[in-house]
């Protein structure tokens, strides 16, 4: 490995890898960075069509076949591949934020009561069923249609549709294309916010670095209260992903792919496997989208009931919706690629056709979760990650894992830590907030400075949790 520069570290191609892997991250973070997931990022430079590099981002650990926090863009017009495992099994679990009107002395005297009706509200654990109770046919139109579903259906505004990656509908899903078993567990799942690392959370505005550019996004001033969502396509999401490993693995001997690592099951983009890959994928990005957005309308309401104010007194205006584990169609340097973010934020600059107008002339917001004891950010993209294919990390990135979290850590010492310091955690079991505690996690901040500093992003703002639920 060598340096290129501050925050850039690269191995060169090897025999047999197309391209170099390359490592945007600061020196403190590649102390802690998992062999396994930087034989994971060398393992995706073999891949056909691979263009320019395999990345990792400042977040970056081991995942299944990609490493999460991994940034892959392949040919679409000659000789590329998608690859299931580049987008991960929650397809387009992202995240978004709202602002509102109210601040941290308005809150606080509440903040339990709030805690405890969004727990209720928004329902959220394994398995975990939703309010609405549609029929099979309605999943397939969310499939189809997305955020534009929820909000036709009264869970939203038109205007929540402009500040949504893909507007909140990506062309090209087909539900056709997904399996009768992911559709079953897709149906009751509509609406919840699950579980793992998936979370709503009140948050306070701590600093502010780019005055102007935050007022844009909403975001006015300290103590200024925030809402931050995380979640994805639930059941359904991991159905599609399991169904296609599957599909890919049987299809692998007449592609003659070489692989490094049986998990890098891959199609070619030209095959009928990866057609129908890509429309069950889009299927379930448009199902999280449309997840998110319920949920959103039922944060709103649950404000509304607190605080006896009007929606238009309390605000909750949605600054923007970020995909985190995707692979789309974009331009890149006069080419059409298949860019795949696996745990990896888009990050596009001001002038990219892509962001909403009004957002154009500023960058697209890039929204990165930390855990619940420590901080989130607003950052916004830059013309430096054009190295990326405009792409950033998606959060602070988890150093421990789940089992390990469960053997050294008890989960009701946590609740106490975080509500002495003035939180309130509410969770479906200690055990659950023993697999999320902060030290299972990189610090955000460190993520932050490590993406600063190799210029992919610049910060805005940064949030602290007030109160957290967890599924």
């Amino acid at each position: 490995m060598r340096k290129i520069s501050d925050g850039i570290y690269e191995f060169e191609k090897e025999k047999g890898m197309r391209v170099p892997t390359r490592l945007y991250t600061s020196e403190h973070l590649l102390k802690g960075l998992e062999e396994g997931a930087i034989q994971q990022g060398r393992n995706v430079a073999y891949l056909p069509g691979i263009q320019k590099y395999s990345i990792m981002l400042p977040d970056c650990h081991y995942g299944y076949g990609f490493p999460i926090g991994g940034v892959a863009a392949f040919d679409a017009e000659e000789g590329g591949v998608i690859s299931p495992g580049g987008v991960g099994y929650d397809i387009n679990c992202g995240v978004r934020m709202l602002t509102t009107n109210l601040s941290y002395s308005e809150v606080k005297p509440k903040l339990k009561e709030l805690m405890e009706k969004l727990f209720k509200n928004v329902p959220s654990g394994v398995g975990s069923e939703g309010r609405l109770r549609g029929s099979q046919e309605q999943v397939d139109e969310v499939a189809r249609d997305g955020a534009l579903w929820a909000v036709e259906h009264g869970y939203g505004t038109k205007e929540d549709l402009e500040r949504i990656e893909e507007n909140g509908r990506i062309e090209g899903a087909d539900p056709s294309k997904v399996s009768e078993k992911a559709r079953k567990r897709g149906k009751p799942q509509l609406g919840t916010l699950g579980a793992g690392n998936h979370f709503l959370e009140v948050q306070r505005v701590d600093s502010i670095y780019e005055k102007e550019l935050a007022k844009r996004f909403g975001v006015t001033e300290k103590d200024q209260v925030i809402v931050m969502l995380h979640c994805g396509s639930r059941g359904y999401g991991y159905q599609i992903c399991d169904d296609y490993i599957g599909i890919l693995n049987d299809a692998m001997p007449k592609f003659k792919i070489a692989l490094p690592d049986r998990e890098l099951v891959c199609a070619p983009l030209d095959s009928i496997e990866a057609d129908n890959y890509v429309k069950a994928m889009y299927s379930a990005v448009n199902y999280a989208f449309c997840n998110r957005q319920v949920m959103t309308h039922w944060i709103r309401e649950t404000f509304e009931e607190v605080f006896k104010k009007s929606r238009d007194e309390l605000g909750l205006s949605l600054i923007y919706d970020v995909c985190h584990n995707i692979a789309k169609f974009e331009e890149h340097g006069g080419k059409e690629l298949c860019v795949h973010r696996k745990g990896a934020t888009r990050a596009f600059p001001a002038g990219r056709k892509e962001i909403p107008k009004l957002y154009r002339d500023t960058g697209q917001p890039v929204l990165i979760p930390g855990d619940m004891g420590l901080a989130s950010y607003i950052l916004v993209g830059t013309d430096k990650a054009e190295e990326t294919f405009f792409s950033t990390a998606h959060g602070a990135g988890r150093m421990q894992s789940r089992t390990k979290a469960l053997r050294t850590i008890n989960g009701e010492d946590v609740r106490r830590d975080l509500e002495a310091k003035g939180q309130i955690v509410m969770a479906t079991s200690p055990k659950v907030i023993a697999e999320e505690a902060p030290g299972v996690y990189k610090n955000v901040d460190d993520v932050v400075r490590a993406t600063e500093l190799s210029g992919i992003s610049r910060k805005v703002a940064r949030m602290v949790p007030m109160g957290v639920a967890k599924g």
